[in-house]
């Protein structure tokens, strides 16, 4: 197909991008003209948008990874185990989800308590920050 510039731009990533994916094994090395540089063909565009779905899926770079690696090596059979990631993937997604919004409901309950010195406030009984609980003198918790 072509270089690095071009690939990136027709999968909608920067070459940066392209590169990290290479060093990782997502993409496998690229065929090198006479002058050593790298020449990509159409299967890396196709792998780059790949690896963007997958990330926008919830997956993690080391689990496109794995899938992309089983994929390689199926040879036509089913690959075990996608079936029951992708059954757990909302799941997890979902949890994730919720993190922020936990996160911004202690900031917003941290606010209305009018913290503002995280310090003080952790002392203060009914302070909303979840810290692990009060520490001794020497700064274990107790």
């Amino acid at each position: 197909m072509s270089g690095p510039a071009q690939v990136a731009r027709a999968a909608g990533v920067n070459a940066r991008t392209l590169r990290s994916h290479e060093r990782r094994g997502l993409l496998p090395e690229p065929d090198r003209s006479p002058g050593g540089h790298r020449r990509y063909d159409g299967r890396a565009v196709t792998v780059l948008r790949v690896v963007k779905a997958a990330q926008r899926l919830g997956f993690s770079l080391e689990e496109v990874a794995e899938l992309l690696e089983t994929g390689r090596h199926r040879h036509g059979r089913p690959v075990p185990g996608l079936q029951e990631r992708a059954r757990r993937k909302p799941t997890e997604v979902e949890r994730r989800i919720a993190d922020p919004a936990a996160v911004r409901g202690v900031l917003t309950a941290a606010l209305d308590a009018g913290c503002d010195d995280l310090t003080r406030c952790a002392g203060t009984p009914g302070c909303p920050v979840p810290f692990t609980g009060p520490a001794t003198a020497d700064g274990a918790p107790r």
